[in-house]
């Protein structure tokens, strides 16, 4: 327990926003498989959305609109809630600054857990069911959580970025640099950013297997150990700021 404290410390190191994004992919994963299996559609997914949304303006099809831009908007507004909370934490000096909208997943992933076969058939506004939203918003808090620990490095609700930094290093690796001009710099891989990207996508896939297992063996119960997963991360640090919280002089 003493170690998971660091993950959501303010004092961040590379090695604790890896080990932080690896058990955040794992997460994203299984959330993003096992809700395509319930909803058929990925909610990690803005890039399809954005798409979607296009689709929808230039077929007048308000129904495919509404979906994507719901999708889209509450995606948004959980990377901005994540903003709120990490900027207000930090303002507050806590050392769980990144803990508290980890904290908001669990809290969010626990009813749906739970409750997650009647949500589905509660409409809103936007042509499509409550769970969709919620999953949408938890995806854009968690990808905000790890962007703003890394500086925008790791990235784990959606492997696009990561997949790509793969490639890229890959051709640097396979590059001949032969018989290259002394006043030029010889390619070089990073073997750290492609271990970094390489363990990202397989955390991501390995997470999407165990949820998609889980939701179709067990069904929505599986989210909860999930939750469960979070509240380890974000738990133990907020727990350093209790003693900090009661001894501050009342205003």
């Amino acid at each position: 327990m003493r170690r998971l404290r660091f993950l959501t410390n303010r004092h961040r190191a590379p090695s604790t926003n890896i080990a932080l994004g690896l058990l955040l992919a794992f997460n994203a994963g299984a959330v993003n498989a096992g809700g395509f299996l319930v909803l058929h559609m990925y909610t990690s997914h803005m890039t399809g959305f954005a798409s979607q949304l296009a689709d929808g303006m230039v077929l007048g099809n308000l129904t495919l609109l509404l979906n994507a831009l719901g999708a889209i908007l509450a995606f948004v507004s959980g990377a901005a809630v994540c903003a709120v909370l990490v900027n207000w934490g930090r303002q507050h000096r806590m050392h769980g600054v990144y803990a508290l909208p980890l904290v908001l997943e669990a809290a969010l992933m626990f009813p749906f857990g739970l409750m997650g076969a009647i949500t589905l058939t509660w409409a809103t506004p936007f042509a499509v069911p409550l769970t969709v939203l919620l999953l949408s918003f938890i995806m854009g808090l968690q990808n905000a959580v790890a962007s703003k620990t890394s500086g925008g490095s790791i990235r784990t609700t959606h492997m696009t970025g990561n997949i790509t930094d793969m490639g890229i290093e890959i051709g640097k690796m396979l590059y001949w640099n032969g018989r290259a001009r002394q006043d030029t710099t010889a390619v070089r891989h990073d073997r750290a950013r492609m271990r970094r990207a390489g363990g990202l996508v397989g955390m991501f896939v390995l997470g999407g297997a165990m949820g998609a297992l889980g939701f179709k063996y067990v069904g929505f119960v599986c989210v909860v150990p999930l939750a469960a997963l979070l509240l380890a991360l974000s738990i133990p640090p907020l727990l350093r700021d209790i003693p900090r919280r009661r001894a501050a002089p009342l205003s």
